[in-house]
């Protein structure tokens, strides 16, 4: 019988690692798997709580060298995307659940295409937010880069005293426009990414914030040739205004996954935003 569970951040030990996690709804429904991308608070509270209303046990959690998981050098990870496959796969195991929808959001969409090809007992549905079939370098000629444009007057102003949580969140706030977010949220999330860094060590909150961590891992091979191989729903949702990675990447990944519906919302940037919550759990529902 299934029974609820208290919100709240835990730590799960699932493929040697420990990983950080927070469940909302009732223990035994269908299990939900969200992929932090890298954060797990990429994944609004408002989704989580919408799906967990819809009947689903909702578990989202950090990637290796983030938040409330286990953080040794984000600098130099001692690990590769397979690596963080394997954590998805082997924390459904670790939840007691046989299988689970798996959404990835931004870098985590990447672990999520790859958990789906390579562990399909694993996972019956699949959810894939702002990504792109390949992995960070050089893209697919067919595939749109980076707004450089963007991302240079973005990363032209000076980075913050990372270990000041006030700085790094106004820092936060003052880039939102740019990337197509909402200011006010980019700064709550980037105070509660603060707050759940293990140590004030400056490196660590800047690898929080920016997700640097997925940059420095091996993501060889590649996947996208196999993305036809899936058999599973698919949901793909981008944002119209994502500059880091623009429409056509979702377009490319929702036309190579057989039969995956693609939800691009007008209003949404790299972020998924609150505001966006309702519709996109609708649409994981009917996975």
């Amino acid at each position: 019988m299934a029974r609820p569970v208290h919100e709240g951040t835990n730590s799960v030990r699932a493929n040697g690692v420990d990983l950080g996690i927070e469940s909302f709804g009732r223990v035994g429904d269908p299990l939900v798997l969200l992929i932090g991308g890298t954060t797990m608070l990429s994944w609004p509270d408002p989704l989580c709580e919408r799906l967990a209303a819809g009947g689903r046990w909702v578990v989202r959690y950090d990637l290796r060298d983030c938040g409330a998981s286990t953080t040794l050098d984000p600098e130099d990870p001692g690990y590769d995307l397979r690596d963080l496959v394997g954590d998805a796969s082997a924390l459904v195991g670790a939840l007691g659940a046989w299988s689970a929808q798996l959404g990835g959001i931004g870098v985590g969409g990447m672990v999520a295409q790859v958990a789906a090809l390579d562990h399909p007992d694993v996972f019956r549905a699949l959810t894939l937010v702002g990504t792109r079939p390949v992995a960070p370098g050089p893209v697919d000629e067919d595939l749109p880069d980076h707004d450089f444009a963007v991302l240079g007057a973005l990363f032209s102003s000076p980075f913050p005293d990372w270990a000041d949580r006030d700085a790094v969140a106004a820092f936060a706030a003052a880039g939102a426009g740019r990337m197509g977010n909402d200011p006010e949220e980019a700064r709550a999330t980037a105070v509660r990414i603060w707050d759940r860094t293990p140590s004030n060590d400056p490196v660590l909150h800047r690898a929080n914030q920016l997700g640097t961590v997925f940059s420095r891992i091996d993501c060889a091979p590649r996947w996208r040739e196999r993305l036809g191989e899936l058999d599973v729903p698919a949901l793909v949702v981008h944002g119209r205004a994502d500059p880091f990675f623009p429409v056509g990447n979702g377009e490319a990944l929702a036309a190579e996954i057989p039969g995956a519906r693609l939800l691009v919302l007008d209003d949404m940037g790299t972020a998924l935003r609150a505001a966006a919550a309702d519709r996109v759990a609708a649409a994981m529902l009917e996975l």
